[in-house]
């Protein structure tokens, strides 16, 4: 997290590209963009960096998890069974398979693994393991290649991965050699390849499912399907376990992106799966082909998409954000970091020793209880914001601004507006004249009209459906209302 949200602070075009990514993932929650069919197959390329022999793991341990890899994301895993009967209707395939490369970025024939000697006797999260000048392997390009490096990785932390829209060069998964596949090395309780499959769902731009906020309950992983629950579950928990009021049921603890042992989790959800194609159709639109799964092959790739970072970003790896309440858009996370955030927590995307979590909650973080198990926004969230501001059907983004004088003013930005996730250090205003009640009329403005543009792209690149074409006009008329009660 610490590292996510300096890249948030520090450069503008890594929150720009966070935030076109985070309300394109929106949008295909809203129902709002076409879902293509088929499924997409990755090329992946596995970095074996050693410095003894038993971290030069083989290509058959290497096989398994691939193997693990497509069993997982396609549901066909046999431990699938065990999904507790009131969320196994939830359980979605995710139409991702992977594939061990067959051509290099030369163009010649290669099995998909490169071996590296090194002389470094322990990685961290600090990305060394992805370039050859601190005794790594350099990335294949990010925008061809799901690049995974496996090498030991010091004081106890199992991997990591980057979320899509960092820096190209470090763009990928890490897993220690001892939690890689089935076989060889992998060592239990991580022996089932299940490192790689929530790493690589971080890499898909899913966030942990408690929402990285201590064992408080104010976070969210963006997903309308997956209850609220209090941190991370860890080892092997008897269902149902309640936190959060999120009974009967409770916690999806054997969800991939929780923390429990490998042989604890086995399933994503279909808003889950939803996010990852967003992911597919948007950051990632350039990697993979479609493949037969049991439909119409379609892959549309939207045209204006910026696919990759610049290159001169800081080589950080950015990490998990925070879970909020009713699962809308995220939050502006550059803002409500505390300082003493999770000093012990593990990396972001990061699925490393589970013993102390509970340990690393921050103090200062948000602890309101919400009611019914619902996800409640943070509190520090847009702290002016009126009560009136509700989220309306996906079908009407918003009603027209009504008295602008001071009276109340129903969901002005609409649900697809994401004033949080990626906003600038210095936060830019038009306009001035904020209400008595704490809303900025000339922001409202702003951020519309962004969602008005990034809208007309979607609908040019063919991902728009009718309401959503139909919705976004609503928008457009409502935004030349407010302006013309402004002027």
């Amino acid at each position: 997290m610490q590292v996510h949200h300096r890249l948030l602070s520090e450069d503008a075009r890594y929150a720009a590209s966070r935030e076109r990514i985070e309300e394109l993932a929106f949008l295909a929650e809203s129902g709002m963009t076409a879902q293509r069919s088929g499924c997409t197959q990755i090329p992946v390329v596995v970095h074996v960096v050693h410095r003894v022999a038993a971290e030069n793991i083989s290509d058959a341990q290497i096989a398994s998890q691939i193997r693990i890899l497509n069993e997982d994301f396609r549901k066909q895993n046999a431990d699938v069974v065990n999904i507790p009967a009131p969320y196994q209707a939830l359980a979605a395939d995710a139409r991702i398979s992977f594939k061990l490369a067959a051509v290099d970025p030369s163009g010649a024939p290669t099995n998909g693994i490169t071996r590296t000697s090194t002389t470094v006797n322990g990685f961290s999260g600090d990305d060394a393991v992805k370039s050859s000048s601190t005794g790594g392997a350099n990335a294949w390009p990010a925008d061809q290649y799901l690049n995974i490096w496996v090498c030991k990785l010091s004081g106890g932390l199992l991997g990591y991965a980057q979320f899509p829209g960092g820096p190209a060069a470090t763009d990928g998964v890490v897993c220690t050699y001892t939690a890689f596949g089935t076989e060889g090395t992998a060592a239990a309780p991580f022996n089932k390849g299940r490192t790689a499959t929530h790493e690589v769902g971080h890499w898909l731009n899913l966030r942990h499912i408690w929402g990285d906020d201590g064992d408080g309950c104010g976070g969210s992983d963006f997903v309308a399907d997956t209850p609220n629950q209090a941190g991370p579950n860890t080892g092997l928990p008897t269902f149902p376990r309640v936190t959060c009021s999120n009974g009967p049921h409770g916690d999806m603890f054997m969800n991939y992106m929780d923390y429990t042992d490998d042989m604890g989790m086995f399933m994503f959800t279909s808003g889950q799966v939803t996010r990852m194609q967003a992911c597919l159709d948007g950051p990632r639109s350039s990697i993979g082909v479609s493949v037969p799964c049991g439909g119409v092959i379609v892959k549309p790739q939207p045209k204006d998409f910026v696919k990759d970072s610049p290159k001169d970003f800081a080589k950080d790896n950015p990490k998990d954000l925070t879970k909020d309440g009713v699962k809308d858009r995220p939050k502006d996370l550059a803002k409500d970091n505390p300082k003493d955030f999770a000093k012990d927590q593990p990396k972001d995307g990061v699925k490393d020793r589970p013993k102390d979590l509970a340990k690393d909650n921050p103090k200062d973080f948000a602890k309101d209880q919400p009611k019914d198990g619902v996800k409640d926004r943070p509190k520090d969230f847009i702290k002016d914001r009126p009560k009136e501001q509700v989220l309306d059907p996906q079908k009407q983004l918003f009603e027209n601004p009504k008295g602008l004088d001071g009276g109340p003013l129903v969901n002005p930005a609409g649900p697809l507006v994401n004033p949080g996730i990626g906003v600038s250090p210095t936060p830019f205003v038009l306009g001035g004249g904020v209400r008595a009640d704490g809303v900025d009329p000339g922001l409202v403005l702003a951020v519309g009209w962004q969602v008005v543009e990034a809208l007309g792209n979607l609908a040019q690149s063919g991902l728009l459906t009718q309401d959503g074409i139909a919705s976004a006009a609503e928008l457009e008329a409502s935004l030349n209302d407010l302006q013309s009660r402004m002027s």
